[in-house]
């Protein structure tokens, strides 16, 4: 049986990627404006400080636990 061999990918322009910010808004009220570099967060277009929703990359789980004598 013959090899098969890929070929190679035609050389692909590398374009000037957009400056994306974060749409966020601080505990003063004003957006956060800062410059966004993760894939998530520019997607979403909040940083990790702004978004609501976690990044843990995991689900939580809470944990029942004894009292802590004395409280």
């Amino acid at each position: 049986m013959p090899i098969q061999r890929q070929e190679a990918l035609p050389d692909v322009p590398v374009a000037r990627r957009v400056r994306v910010f974060c749409r966020g808004i601080r505990a003063n009220g004003r957006r956060c404006g800062r410059e966004l570099f993760d894939d998530l967060s520019r997607a979403r277009r909040l940083g990790p400080e702004c978004d609501p929703e976690t990044r843990g990359g995991h689900e939580r789980r809470d944990v029942d636990q004894e009292p802590i004598p004395g409280l």
